[in-house]
């Protein structure tokens, strides 16, 4: 858990931070800053610009390790070299436990490791973790025997389990107390060796052995007697989390129990570190993001990703929407003679293709993000399917009428509107379903549905939506 430090209000800048005359003014103005504005950030650049490494240490110290993160983000990676050779020994470690992964491999790279393990000892047990597991194993060797022997170990220990697994996200600092003890010893306990301890809410309880038997929330504790014992007042119907369970099933747990820490134990049961919500957080929008660009078949691009990491992301995806569209052209040249005769049908066969498409990719989205969230189950998936039928009949019939319409003032023909009207209205509850079903089939596959299902959303309204316009249009009209 990374310490907070954040003032409590915000301030503008002088409209002319970048002048060297107003420079003087620069360090209290930030010392009450929130946040990284736009005429901090440009001076920041121009330092760098500059290699002015006294302007560049006055102008980024006083900011939180969350905002120079942040300016990290968002700048090359070249510039990024540049700003830690010149920062050197006085670079804040911090700020790499708030870097993403491409990120902080950068700067790690170009971080002196002495720089590094000067800091460790400072620094939250899971933040010492996310820094050390992006080290090489000799590298990492050399920064930890910084720590002392016991944290040493924990951290070790830590990287021993799976990566994104409770094990390796949690934090091993905690205030932990007998349960035979009183409250008003525990106070007493809090207050004269909890001092180094940075946040805390939960008061964890363990027997002897170290086995985890409840917790007790500060609240609790601070309106509680003093006579009264821990044993009395602790929570034992709260669950611990596994040291192996994973850090999205671990989000779940804190989204729908309202959790701010929760106890990370070992098969045994022995307490062996906290998870707090700013790990949470950060799992969060982790996951949504990694869900997000995998709905696009981008699961592994960045802003920053170089030329050949995003051409090798990209293009095994690519490469199969093109055998899709394929497939679909396919179904086009069935019925070559027709488009050749009646070119109108050349001209409307995209907008059935693409609504098709469309319609589909809104119910896939929805239905994969309720994957994601463990919301269905046979039930739900019933209800939903039903449920996205049911609009997809009406969005089939509004937008049928508004195509025919469209088609019939277009080419004044009353049967190719009424093609395209029975196609568009096929062509969009047939991607309601598909929407509905495959990403369940894609489950049942043992396949991400996230990353899957749009390519074989499209191929399915596109074939659909080609075979009932065309197929129609032969009919009727030949």
């Amino acid at each position: 858990m990374v310490n907070k430090r954040h003032p409590d209000m915000p301030v503008s800048l002088d409209s002319s931070v970048t002048d060297d005359a107003k420079l003087s003014q620069l360090p209290s103005q930030l010392s009450s800053l929130y946040g990284l504005t736009p005429k901090v950030e440009s001076a920041i650049i121009d330092a760098l610009s500059r290699e002015d490494t006294g302007r560049l240490n006055m102008l980024m110290d006083p900011l939180h390790p969350a905002d120079k993160a942040d300016f990290i983000k968002r700048i090359n990676h070249q510039d990024t070299a540049s700003l830690v050779q010149l920062v050197g020994a006085d670079f804040d470690v911090e700020i790499l436990a708030y870097l993403d992964e491409d990120a902080r491999e950068v700067v790690v790279e170009h971080l002196s490791s002495d720089v590094i393990a000067a800091s460790l000892p400072d620094l939250d047990s899971d933040d010492v973790v996310t820094i050390a597991e992006e080290l090489e194993p000799e590298e990492r060797e050399e920064i930890l025997a910084s720590l002392s022997e016991k944290d040493r170990v924990l951290v070790e220990q830590s990287l021993s389990f799976p990566e994104d697994s409770a094990g390796r996200m949690m934090q091993r600092e905690m205030v932990v107390v007998p349960p035979f003890w009183t409250v008003g010893q525990t106070i007493d306990s809090l207050r004269s060796e909890a001092g180094g301890q940075d946040d805390f809410y939960i008061v964890m309880v363990t027997d002897a052995t170290g086995h985890y038997v409840g917790e007790v929330s500060l609240d609790k504790l601070l309106c509680s007697q003093r006579p009264k014992r821990i044993s009395q007042i602790m929570d034992t119907d709260i669950q611990p989390i596994p040291v192996s369970m994973d850090q999205e099933e671990v989000a779940l747990l804190f989204r729908r129990y309202g959790r701010v820490t929760s106890a990370v134990v070992d098969p045994d049961g022995r307490l062996l570190g906290i998870i707090t919500i700013d790990d949470i957080i950060d799992v969060i929008d982790e996951e949504a993001e990694e869900d997000l660009m995998a709905l696009a078949g981008v699961s592994d691009a960045s802003i920053r990703s170089s030329i050949v990491e995003t051409f090798k992301a990209r293009v095994p995806w690519l490469f199969v929407n093109l055998l899709t569209a394929v497939l679909a052209s396919i179904v086009i040249g069935l019925f070559e003679t027709t488009l050749d005769r009646i070119v109108a049908l050349a001209i409307l066969m995209p907008i059935v293709a693409s609504m098709g498409g469309n319609a589909g990719t809104q119910t896939v989205t929805v239905a994969v993000r309720a994957i994601a969230m463990r919301e269905f189950s046979t039930k739900t998936a019933i209800t939903f399917g039903l449920r996205e039928l049911y609009v997809g009949v009406i969005n089939g019939v509004l937008f049928a009428v508004l195509a025919a319409g469209l088609a019939y003032v277009w080419f004044g023909q009353t049967d190719i509107a009424l093609i395209i009207a029975i196609a568009m209205c096929a062509n969009i509850v047939v991607a309601a379903i598909s929407g509905t079903l495959v990403p369940l089939a894609l489950i049942k596959l043992g396949s991400d549905p996230a990353i899957a299902s749009s390519v074989f959303i499209t191929t399915i309204t596109d074939v659909v939506g080609f075979m009932v316009f065309l197929g129609l249009a032969a009919l009727l009209l030949l």
